[in-house]
């Protein structure tokens, strides 16, 4: 079972945002549309996305502008899609962290070819299952399923993703603040107590020891780490 990935399309042309997003459904993306940008904070405070296609024309800010407030806190990629094709449009809307440019007038094809290829450069191929073990504990991230001694461990659709977010980032200890963003949200207004709560929760559920964790462990003053050794 493969995991959809998620395309927040953020344009105020109604018609051609279902069009998009019918299009991304049948090649297996969930997509979502919104007008503006004060939905978009909204569903980025509250959800995580993989990719973000976005019009600069927007209602109440302009695409470039929630780029920019988006690059403070995330790294998820956006392409901008925009009838402004001026090359200073163009180089403004790199330079401020898109990650491609569209034209419009664009095809449907063409879309999908960048959208895919944005995809495969951010996430790999995933043709096979992601898997992560440590100790007796396997992580499945793609069949979102976990076990612990053979045994099936329930976690919380929040308790996975922060595990998930740990294991595609082992051995490297993740800041706080970039955990709160990419596992509730961009914009989640989320106090870190929650985080430290859903760390708590994990190591009861999956260490052998909590009060003395081997692997989902504090490293003081920036955040956690998962350590997991070369041959697990």
């Amino acid at each position: 079972m493969m995991v959809k990935k998620k395309i927040l399309i953020i344009d105020d042309d109604e018609d051609l945002s279902l069009i998009i997003s019918d299009m991304l459904e049948s090649y297996g993306y969930a997509a979502k549309c919104v007008p503006d940008s004060e939905t978009a904070f909204r569903l980025l405070s509250e959800n995580i996305y993989h990719l973000i296609l976005l019009d600069i024309n927007l209602p109440d800010m302009t695409g470039f502008e929630l780029c920019q407030e988006l690059r403070r806190v995330s790294t998820v990629p956006i392409i901008f899609a925009s009838a402004r094709t001026s090359e200073t449009d163009r180089i403004t809307g790199f330079d401020i962290g898109g990650d491609d440019y569209l034209p419009k007038p664009y095809s449907m094809k063409e879309l999908l070819s960048r959208i895919n290829a944005l995809i495969r450069r951010t996430y790999g191929f995933e043709r096979q299952e992601k898997e992560v073990s440590f100790g007796n504990v396997m992580v499945n991230i793609t069949a979102r399923s976990v076990s612990k001694g053979g045994e099936e461990v329930s976690l919380s659709l929040r308790e996975f993703d922060l595990l998930a977010y740990l294991c595609e980032h082992k051995n490297t200890a993740i800041p706080k603040d970039r955990l709160l963003s990419e596992v509730w949200g961009a914009f989640s207004m989320v106090e870190t107590s929650t985080l430290t709560v859903h760390v708590r929760w994990l190591r009861e559920k999956l260490e052998d020891n909590p009060a003395k964790p081997q692997y989902i462990k504090t490293v003081w003053g920036v955040g956690y780490i998962l350590e997991v050794a070369s041959e697990e």
